[in-house]
């Protein structure tokens, strides 16, 4: 039995016995951390550190948690962030580094390139069908980062090429690096409710029931961005296809065959079924939406090729066998028969096409192999799982139980990031990459992601804190005086966490426990909330500092993150709105029966 000083009971009202008062102390973590990311634009991992800073102290101080048990508290948080967070995330881009080590991941843009010469269509393929599946394996930016500079390579302005990669980057997002955010969420969010729901599965069943939705949506808007209403009226049929079937596969995969699996499975369908209706459907024209450059000639070679700004005129297109072709159609004529590209590049063999997709269908086989009901069960228990009190951390709540979150659970094998092991070293023997180099590129990936890594185990541990002193009971408390109201503001919360931290998973360690820990104390449904918080959460991603550096310094805009937000401010605001009411009406008898 702990000593009473090393242990620490949870009080909500810990200033004059007031709630109110109580939650001006315990929203100070939180408002320093968006004060720091949002107004200061300090970088993530420092903000993080502070706010984890200041997170301590007002446990300490105000709560009177003993200092051993906060930073303990802190300490299995950052543990957490590392594994299995960052164990997902860095395993999933370093198979994604395979790929471009090996030249494979140009042979699959190549091949993504030739599908259709129409720029609206090839936005679709790229931007979001495979932006997806890059969210599903990396996520945190790697989307926007990596599908800007293909969309400046097919021509695409750079202006434009930012906001459609930013806008894409959406309906995936929830299910992103092998579901992720859905995998915090239940973590956070099991440890301050007693509803059996609150799991990975049935959580990523939840968001799957809203951020199809979204995936319906989001291809129609693509098309707006690029084109306006010509661009919709002349290639709906394929946006409405890959927003259907990939809405269609998100639901289908989160709620009956595997919840990180979601966005690979989703993003494939897509991507297969626009390249299905292609072939017995093409737009009417295909205009050159290429922004000729200022007292540039109409028909000039553009792209990496020509060595051509991205955003000069193009003049004619390269067929695959890299003879001249004339230039686009003109409004009102048809569109060329035969597949076009941006720029003359050379035939991949099918053998080297089916090099290029195997990743993902490796990592596909692998993961359903481990979630087989006899299977995913053997690998729960011992040895290849291991579940422990975190030591020396004794936290109840206010019932006298421990808390749950203190219990660490250590799957060293059935975790996501050790089945990316797994796949990146198939990966690996495929694309014919020597151990050498395969071990470089893994060296590689912590160097390029360390920022990330220190900002995620940060965050974490600030949740811990903010979840185990007691500061996020306050703060529910407190909100819960909203009463059947929240149900509509449970989504801004989420948009405003990812907003400010720029990921989804961030939002869902910070909030989830809040969401739930609300709905209990106003009577509504905790499972509903924290699935909201995710799926309103995603549509912060577009606007988020971190992702509009990203997309700014991929097109060359470094300093010009304004324009790129006021393209896409309008289109988050719009279907946040959308997400919000979908939420209010699954909370009431209207589309209640769509919650689990």
């Amino acid at each position: 039995m702990a000593a009473m000083s090393d242990q620490f009971t949870i009080v909500t009202d810990p200033v004059a016995g007031s709630v109110a008062l109580s939650a001006i102390f315990a929203v100070l973590p939180l408002l320093t951390l968006f004060v720091l990311l949002g107004a200061v634009r300090m970088r993530a991992w420092l903000a993080g550190l502070i706010s984890l800073v200041v997170a301590l102290v007002v446990a300490v101080a105000i709560y009177s948690m003993p200092v051993g048990q906060a930073l303990l508290s802190a300490s299995e948080g950052a543990a957490f962030g590392f594994f299995p967070i960052l164990w997902i995330v860095l395993n999933a881009i370093w198979v994604y580094n395979l790929t471009v080590v090996s030249g494979h991941f140009d042979v699959l843009r190549r091949s993504m390139e030739r599908v259709s010469p129409d720029m609206r269509i090839q936005a679709i393929i790229v931007a979001f069908c495979f932006g997806a599946l890059l969210e599903a394996l990396a996520g945190f930016g790697t989307p926007v980062a990596v599908t800007v500079v293909m969309l400046m390579a097919l021509g695409f302005p750079p202006l434009r090429a930012a906001s459609v990669a930013l806008i894409a980057n959406t309906a995936p997002v929830a299910f992103g690096a092998l579901a992720t955010p859905i995998v915090t969420l239940g973590t956070v969010t099991s440890g301050a409710s007693d509803d059996p729901r609150l799991t990975t599965e049935t959580l990523g069943a939840m968001v799957g029931r809203q951020t199809p939705l979204l995936a319906v949506v989001v291809p129609l808007v693509l098309v707006a961005v690029i084109d306006g209403r010509r661009g919709v009226r002349q290639t709906w049929p394929a946006a409405a296809v890959a927003g259907v079937v990939f809405a269609a596969g998100q639901f289908l995969a989160s709620n009956y065959v595997s919840v990180p699996l979601t966005d690979i499975i989703a993003a494939l369908l897509a991507a297969a079924a626009v390249v299905l209706l292609l072939r017995f459907w093409r737009p009417a024209e295909t205009p050159d939406l290429r922004e000729p450059a200022r007292g540039a000639p109409a028909a000039q070679a553009t792209g990496p090729a020509s060595g051509r700004p991205a955003d000069a005129p193009a003049a004619s297109d390269s067929r695959p066998d890299a003879r001249p072709s004339p230039a686009r159609p003109s409004p009102g004529r048809p569109a060329p028969a035969g597949p076009v590209v941006a720029t003359a590049e050379r035939r991949d063999s099918g053998a080297e096409v089916a090099r290029a997709y195997a990743p993902y269908l490796i990592i596909i086989v692998i993961f359903s192999i481990a979630n087989i009901g006899a299977i995913k069960s053997a690998l729960a228990k011992e040895p290849w799982t291991q579940a422990f009190a975190w030591p020396g951390l004794h936290v109840y709540g206010a019932s006298g139980k421990p808390l749950s979150s203190t219990t660490f659970t250590l799957g060293w094998l059935p975790a996501a990031g050790t089945l990316m092991i797994l796949a990146g070293l198939l990966t690996a023997v495929v694309l014919r990459i020597r151990p050498g180099r395969a071990l470089r590129a893994y060296a590689d990936t912590y160097v390029e992601l360390r920022h990330a890594i220190v900002t995620v185990m940060a965050v974490l541990a600030l949740a811990y804190v903010l979840n185990q002193s007691g500061q996020t009971n306050t703060l529910g408390e407190f909100l819960a005086a909203a009463g059947g109201l929240f149900v509509f503001l449970s989504s801004m919360l989420g948009w405003i966490g990812v907003a400010v931290t720029g990921s989804d998973t961030s939002a869902n360690a910070l909030f989830g426990a809040l969401q739930v820990q609300t709905a209990d104390r106003a009577g509504l449904d905790p499972l509903l909330l924290a699935a909201a918080n995710s799926s309103g959460g995603v549509l912060g991603k577009m606007i988020s500092p971190q992702n509009l550096a990203i997309a700014a310094s991929a097109v060359g805009m470094a300093g010009r993150e304004g324009d790129i937000f006021r393209r896409v401010v309008g289109w988050s605001l719009l279907l946040l709105l959308v997400m919000c009411i979908l939420v209010t009406l699954q909370g009431t008898p209207v589309l209640g029966w769509m919650v689990p």
